[in-house]
């Protein structure tokens, strides 16, 4: 009976010192308090009440740390937020090297963090996020070896300034869009009048040109009425001229003045008519005084 019940005991302490370490972790088993041996995932034995085990996650790990302010380079309060994933590549070191890795990593971010923000001014700060992970990604690179973790990705989700520095922002980007907008309103008036102003003298020029073309036109019109003119009194004989010279002489006879016509070739013979010659001879007398 006694070996009975001393073999149920063995069996059982047997069975209690049974352990399975699931996937994607590592086992860190202590005997007496100190570290012993590091077993991968599966079917373990240990000595219960001399040994124990802890377990240790290696799969990837997310972590948010909360926002905090941070102090720019031209005494700007800023507030940040960031996201990271970690994994464990190192059970012993990440369990017995510190009290807490991930605090301590949090914290050796978080200082990196305010180093790179604080030799950047805001507005630097602002519209340099990417810049940002970049700079503190290379610099946790291997720091964070110590605690036996690896992060494997670091984003800044937000650079939030303080209300007063956000309301003062608002501002300026509104007078900013207002002195956009009056520009733009400016050129765009200016625009019109010099469109406005090229459509004017276009038309007066091309009024002045159809003029031109109008005169020039009209000035070879009569030109050519000259030249055809001249062309026909060239070619007219003695004859033409005569009967010209006698329809004149005729329209100035018939005129009320008492004119005699006399054509040039017996203008000599004036004298012979004795009247003419007494006309003449008594406008030849000098006036009695």
């Amino acid at each position: 009976m006694t070996i009975f019940i001393l073999f149920i005991i063995i069996l059982i302490y047997i069975i209690l010192g049974f352990r399975i370490v699931p996937q994607n972790y590592e086992g860190l088993i202590e005997t007496l308090g100190k570290y012993s041996k590091t077993v991968k995932a599966g079917f373990v034995f240990i000595w219960p009440f001399f040994q124990r085990i802890r377990k240790v996650s290696l799969a990837l790990q997310p972590l948010e740390i909360s926002k905090y302010r941070i102090i720019t380079k031209d005494n700007a309060e800023i507030t940040t937020s960031l996201t990271l994933n970690y994994l464990v590549t190192d059970s012993y070191k990440y369990f017995y090297n510190n009290t807490d890795s991930v605090e301590s990593m949090v914290q050796l971010i978080r200082g990196h963090l305010r180093d790179i923000i604080g030799r950047m001014e805001l507005n630097e700060a602002l519209g340099s996020t990417s810049q940002i992970n970049a700079q503190l990604s290379e610099a946790i690179g291997d720091l964070t070896d110590l605690y036996g973790i690896r992060v494997v990705r670091v984003n800044v989700d937000e650079l939030l300034p303080s209300p007063e520095i956000q309301k003062a922002m608002d501002k300026q980007l509104t007078a900013d869009r207002e002195k956009t907008a009056a520009i733009a309103k400016a050129e765009g008036e200016a625009r019109n009048i010099e469109l406005t102003t090229k459509a004017k003298n276009d038309a007066l020029v091309a009024t002045a040109k159809a003029n031109a073309e109008a005169v020039k036109t009209q000035a070879d019109a009569e030109a050519y009425r000259i030249d055809k003119l001249q062309e026909a009194l060239n070619s007219a004989g003695d004859g033409y001229f005569r009967n010209q010279s006698l329809d004149s002489f005729n329209h100035l006879a018939d005129g009320p003045n008492n004119l005699i016509v006399v054509d040039k070739d017996e203008i000599t013979n004036l004298g012979k008519i004795p009247a003419a010659k007494k006309v003449w001879e008594s406008s030849s007398q000098p006036e009695d005084l």
